[in-house]
């Protein structure tokens, strides 16, 4: 007989916090929302963690390198969807990682003896305005001048005009050594009024540029989430089938994190994928899933995710449930997950952080998930309406909308996602095809979207996530207690009302 649960599954929506005691120290500036997103011993430091609990989902109209740059400047990731061809995706990876760096390997080079018809080619190329001129046009030949778009104006100059009789000489430019630190490199930099500085070996030949408007972009955005080296962290998404070819590339990128793309994660499939990405590559983090109770956390940990998603036909384009009557409520699910990872934990002396995919509807759904145990979240929906996502924006009857597709609709299995082995592809839908309201810029909205679990946050008592975890009271709320909790018996005014 079907083992059978009588507990009713819930979403967030049917659950609230109640306040505790909040100090003076209970303010928003004072909540840190760093967070882990792998794998760690106790004692031991996580080898990634974030600066917010935020990821974006592993979708096609999601994740492109666009919104991964724009989320990491936030203190995120962004998963690079695997639902394209392996060059692509790779690609991606590698517009983030050499997006922005302290220490940026120069991939503009010309020669001496190149024209100004190659600086244009190669600045339209590239989209970068500064050339590194080197004995052999290569990165790492020696230094033998610098261009920047103020050397020349195409106006007034030949396209045959050769690059040596208008770029800045090695002998007249400042230069840093190899081994200076980032630190040291930014006081060269604005000391000098210059805008970028090359770092030589003793030899002469180039290594890196730094350049100031990294400093700038930093100041700008303090919460961001970088590297040992300085650069973005990126994540990818992979699948079960081709990851013997996928992963190298991704890792060949830069890719810092690699996460199993799938609707269902308690399978044999990802046990092999995880075993063998350990095997080939032990130092690349990679996450698993989706389950939904304690036995698919147990699972995929065992066989060595570094993380583990939670849900199952959550999502707003989902449809998994109505299509083949499987999933949980995404609330309990969070809550059983967390119980059996912190049962892992107290038994083997290792922290495995979970995510919470799907279901997150409203910014406080977010605050009830960390309560509820969820290390971050991972969001779909919320990310494709914004400008940096790469789905189009449309005008419906004057309203802008974005694209927005999930990784089961007939659109996205365009790449044969679903292509099982070769032998055939499923027939039906796990996903729609669909219009979410344009929202305008990223940084915009997710700033706003955190202050609010910031203030949930206080109201609770808490100045981290693990003090929410730990504090939190949650209650069951009834189906008119959520009627009661928004604008009712009032005739609300248009906001036009107040231009």
């Amino acid at each position: 007989m079907a083992k059978i649960i009588n507990e009713p599954a819930h979403t967030f929506n049917e659950y609230l916090l109640i306040p505790s005691y909040s100090d003076e120290k209970n303010i928003p500036s004072n909540v840190s929302l760093v967070t882990p997103v792998t794998r760690f011993k106790k004692g031991e430091e996580p080898k990634i963690t974030m600066n917010i609990p935020m990821t974006s989902a592993i979708m096609q109209s999601v994740s492109g390198d666009t919104l991964a740059i724009a989320l990491a400047k936030e203190g995120g990731i962004s998963f690079i969807f695997g639902a394209q061809s392996i060059e692509n995706e790779a690609r991606m990876v590698k517009n983030v990682k050499t997006y922005k760096a302290g220490f940026v390997p120069s991939d503009s080079n010309l020669k001496a003896t190149s024209t100004l018809e190659d600086v244009v080619n190669l600045k339209t190329k590239t989209g970068h305005s500064t050339i590194a001129v080197t004995s052999d046009g290569t990165s790492n030949g020696k230094l033998v001048g610098l261009i920047t778009s103020r050397d020349y104006r195409i106006d007034k100059m030949k396209l045959s005009t050769p690059v040596k009789s208008f770029m800045t000489p090695a002998n007249k430019l400042v230069v840093g050594h190899d081994g200076i630190s980032l630190s040291k490199a930014n006081d060269i930099i604005w000391e000098h009024k210059i805008n970028q500085l090359p770092v030589l070996d003793k030899a002469g030949r180039l290594k890196y540029l730094i350049f100031r408007k990294d400093y700038d972009e930093h100041k700008k955005n303090p919460n961001e989430n970088l590297d040992a080296h300085k650069r973005y962290i990126v994540g990818a998404g992979i699948n079960t089938r081709d990851y013997e070819e996928r992963v190298p590339a991704l890792v060949k990128a830069g890719v810092d994190i690699l996460c199993i793309d799938s609707s269902e994660g308690f399978t044999e499939y990802q046990k092999k994928t995880l075993q063998w990405i350990k095997k080939h590559y032990p130092k690349i983090p990679v996450g698993a899933g989706n389950v939904v109770d304690g036995d698919g956390f147990r699972f995929l940990a065992d066989a060595g995710a570094d993380f583990v998603k939670i849900g199952i036909g959550g999502g707003s384009i989902c449809i998994t449930r109505e299509t083949k009557g499987i999933g949980r409520g995404q609330a309990t699910a969070v809550i059983e997950v967390a119980k059996a990872r912190d049962a892992y934990y107290k038994k083997t002396g290792i922290y495995i952080p979970i995510c919470s995919d799907g279901g997150i509807v409203l910014d406080h759904h977010i605050t009830l998930a960390l309560a509820m145990g969820a290390d971050f979240v991972m969001l779909g929906r919320y990310f494709a309406r914004f400008d940096e996502s790469p789905s189009s924006k449309v005008n419906i009857n004057g309203t802008f909308y974005k694209e927005y597709w999930g990784e089961g609709s007939a659109r996205a299995r365009n790449w044969q996602r679903y292509d099982l082995g070769g032998e055939a592809t499923l027939k039906f839908e796990e996903g729609v095809d669909s219009y979410v309201p344009y929202a305008g810029a990223l940084k915009d909205n997710v700033r706003r979207t955190l202050e609010k679990v910031k203030s949930t946050m206080c109201n609770c008592g808490a100045l981290t996530i693990k003090e929410l975890q730990k504090k939190a009271t949650l209650t069951l709320v009834s189906a008119t207690a959520i009627v009661e909790g928004g604008a009712h018996d009032v005739i609300q005014k248009n906001k036009t009302d107040y231009k």
